[in-house]
């Protein structure tokens, strides 16, 4: 049963008990004038229904922990599908559904940079049966972006990292570069010409484009989308002309042959792309990126069941399927260790903040 049935059921068993003891306590106080009785009565009443709501909230976090969840699971991704969170999502509810045995349901609700799902978790129940995941820069970025958000760390309890990987500088086929170098030639040659598309304004995809045409010193005109899937679409058709985009979602589509990837940005070369040198080895030393995706509950959840969570994500980023299945989207795991992540996110966010003061970027 869920908490909320098993609150209600404790609550009326308790307040039957009440009830019971109550009637036998006037029994006893029958020589009492009818006043005194029931102020008695009330006394009693009060003292016995904070002992009683004291207790039910202990148990039912107790029983949370023992048998949740026994309902589907609903796992919010804040961007639409065909990006690297979607698809990242979809692996980790397989795995987390086989744990669970209970159905794990991705529900897509794209916009505002993350902000829009961000807000339906924040402002579900604290119960285990709607999560997030988020991306990085929906807590390290967008708090010095929007003016006001529905959300903040404080709304979430932040169990862990799931998974990060580099992102790759892709530009359309019909972009006169066929190497980094010559990109950055060709951006400095024609000042705002070149577009770069992204998830949405500070996104992961946004800000390593910000950060790439920092460490580069070029004018690139930045174009947000909702989710990664529909800025690829446009990346392909000559849209907008280049990307600094999620490896897992761009991969697959240099297939094509209408993109054309020039550079990684971890430190080392990415087997997915083994061919495709660095950012370093391209001719911009020092830049990196890597994106990442953490799992959070709303503000309230039992510690019992967020503790259970870490441990069940554990598992699913250690299983042999799910390992093969992250190397083909270009990941690896990345476990934070046990309540660290807010520090993390902290820590993080003193760099971002610093690029959006400098880079003028606002959401409003």
């Amino acid at each position: 049963m869920n908490s909320r049935y098993l609150t209600s059921t404790i609550s009326k068993l308790v307040a039957n008990g009440l009830t019971r003891i109550i009637g036998r306590q006037v029994d006893i106080t029958a020589g009492v004038n009818l006043a005194r009785r029931h102020a008695i009565r009330r006394r009693m009443s009060a003292a016995l229904a904070m002992w009683a709501f004291a207790v039910v909230p202990l148990y039912t976090n107790s029983a949370n922990a023992a048998d949740w969840p026994t309902n589907p699971v609903h796992l919010v991704i804040p961007f639409a599908a065909g990006g690297a969170t979607d698809s990242l999502g979809r692996a980790l509810a397989r795995e987390l559904g086989k744990q669970w045995k209970q159905p794990v349901i991705v529900d897509n609700r794209p916009g505002a940079g993350g902000a829009v799902g961000a807000d339906v978790v924040a402002k579900s129940a604290p119960d285990g049966y709607t999560l997030l995941l988020a991306s990085g820069s929906m807590f390290t970025v967008n708090p010095f972006i929007y003016k006001k958000l529905p959300y903040s760390a404080a709304s979430f309890e932040m169990i862990t990292k799931v998974a990060s990987g580099p992102m790759v500088v892709t530009v359309n086929a019909q972009v006169p570069a066929k190497s980094l170098k010559e990109l950055i030639s060709y951006a400095k040659a024609n000042p705002g010409k070149l577009s770069f598309c992204s998830a949405g304004i500070g996104s992961q995809v946004h800000m390593a484009g910000e950060a790439f045409a920092d460490a580069s010193g070029i004018n690139i005109v930045h174009v947000p989308y909702k989710g990664e899937g529909p800025a690829y679409s446009d990346l392909m058709a000559g849209v907008v002309e280049m990307t600094v985009g999620n490896i897992n979602a761009i991969a697959p589509l240099l297939k094509t042959g209408k993109l054309r990837a020039l550079a990684v940005t971890s430190k080392e070369r990415s087997p997915m792309l083994a061919d495709v040198p660095t950012v370093a080895e391209a001719g911009l030393p020092g830049f990196t990126f890597s994106g990442w995706f953490a799992l959070m509950a709303p503000a309230g959840t039992p510690k019992e069941l967020t503790s259970k969570m870490y441990a069940d994500v554990e598992r699913a980023v250690a299983d042999a399927d799910m390992q093969r299945y992250l190397a083909t989207l270009g990941m690896t795991k990345t476990l934070s260790p046990k309540g660290t992540l807010a520090d993390e996110v902290v820590q993080e966010s003193v760099r971002w903040k610093i690029l959006v003061s400098k880079r003028k970027i606002s959401a409003n």
